[in-house]
């Protein structure tokens, strides 16, 4: 795999790379990649097929035990509404 040495990023570029890799759990290294990739329009090759997107993962583990029984109950209705509609 072929290096580059990159010079010249300001306060605000170093900053969203190291916000993009705690965020994620990656290395600066990577998060590089992956913007380069996004700006140069390559998909990432190790996102599986199945992989819908990642724009709601920061929000995995956040929500309170009450917050997530009224989500749990919310989804239970609608499960039983799409089940109604099929049987027509």
């Amino acid at each position: 795999m072929d290096r580059i040495t990159i010079r010249g990023l300001d306060d605000a570029l170093f900053a969203a790379l190291d916000r993009l890799a705690k965020q994620e759990g990656i290395s600066l290294s990577q998060a590089a990649l992956k913007l380069l990739r996004k700006g140069a329009g390559i998909a990432d090759a190790r996102r599986s097929a199945g992989t819908i997107g990642n724009s709601l993962d920061h929000l995995i583990g956040s929500l309170s035990a009450a917050e997530a029984d009224e989500l749990d109950a919310a989804l239970r209705e609608l499960d039983a509404f799409d089940r109604l509609s099929l049987s027509d």
